[in-house]
């Protein structure tokens, strides 16, 4: 019987998981119930480490491309900021046929930043609502799109996306512009895009664009289209053929302007969101690091009591 009881002893002491040599073979798993805990939050802090490394490529490729654009957007602002010395901003004309061309993203993990171009875009729809006029959205990009035709989708009237597939240029942006100009009947053309300001900041925008007939009739009734008469028109072309230029040069200038500074907003949004995920991806490490060690723990001085209890009971 010495014998027996220092053999089982001894294949306590050797054994890597004690509690197995103290359970007989019909009780495996209570054994294993012990060590679950702790492999669960080990695969956790393992996902969470992959999550934080995506987030931070993800921050660092925002980075890069926020330097990309955004010299590029401010340079584009000289674009349109003449035609709004001419010609003025008004948006609170009152025109019939209102097209909202609502600028978005074709991904998310970019903050609020598309939750914000279609809710300007709505207030922008309800505010121009009336039993006489008529409102339609032309939508670029998909996030965009992906509200808007939840309730609004018989008011949708062209939509583009995979915009920034390629880099941005004028001339992909006028050919869009000229597309809508071309498909979409309109008095009033208002673009709401996010211009920006900072790496951690935006500033939802609303530029109105109006077409050559309420340009010519907003001229004739004074105020500030009204100064046009002051210019003298060379040439053969007359009044309406030059307003009708002005208006299709001042539409491309202003969507290549709103969608460049749309999309810098959004890499800087991008940035933002990507940089707070890391944080809070560390924080959460952080917190799963010291429940593992408080569950090991907690396992170890089990264990060691057990060992401690079954040398008792064999001396005894």
């Amino acid at each position: 019987m010495a014998m027996v009881a220092l053999r089982r002893f001894a294949t306590l002491l050797i054994s890597p998981n004690p509690t197995i040599a103290l359970r007989s073979s019909e009780e495996p798993v209570s054994s294993g119930v012990r060590c679950i805990s702790t492999q669960v939050v080990r695969n956790r802090m393992k996902s969470v480490k992959n999550i934080q490394k995506i987030t931070k490529a993800m921050k660092m490729v925002a980075a890069s491309k926020l330097r990309a654009i955004q010299t590029r957007a401010e340079n584009s602002r000289g674009l349109w900021q003449p035609f709004t010395a001419l010609l003025g901003d008004t948006p609170s004309v009152d025109v019939k046929k209102n097209v909202i061309v609502t600028i978005s993203a074709d991904k998310g993990l970019c903050g609020g930043i598309n939750s914000t171009s279609v809710k300007i875009s709505r207030a922008v729809h309800k505010f121009n609502s009336g039993p006489d006029k008529e409102n339609k959205y032309v939508i670029l990009g998909e996030k965009g799109k992906a509200q808007l035709v939840r309730d609004s989708k018989k008011n949708i009237e062209l939509v583009v996306t995979e915009l920034q597939k390629n880099p941005l240029n004028y001339t992909q942006v006028s050919v869009i512009a000229d597309d809508i100009l071309k498909n979409v009947e309109f008095d009033a053309l208002r673009i709401v895009f996010n211009k920006f300001q900072s790496v951690v900041s935006f500033l939802p925008t609303v530029s109105t664009v109006l077409s050559p007939e309420v340009v010519e009739r907003e001229a004739e009734s004074g105020g500030k289209l009204g100064d046009l008469d002051l210019y003298e028109v060379e040439g053969a072309e007359t009044k309406s053929e030059v307003l009708q230029n002005l208006t299709e040069f001042q539409f491309s200038c202003v969507m290549f302007n709103a969608v460049l500074e749309n999309a810098t907003s959004e890499q800087g949004a991008r940035m933002s969101a990507m940089d707070s995920s890391s944080r809070n991806a560390g924080d959460m490490l952080d917190r799963l690091t010291l429940t593992y060690n408080r569950t090991r723990q907690a396992s170890i001085t089990t264990e060691l009591i057990e060992i401690i209890s079954g040398a008792s009971a064999l001396e005894g």
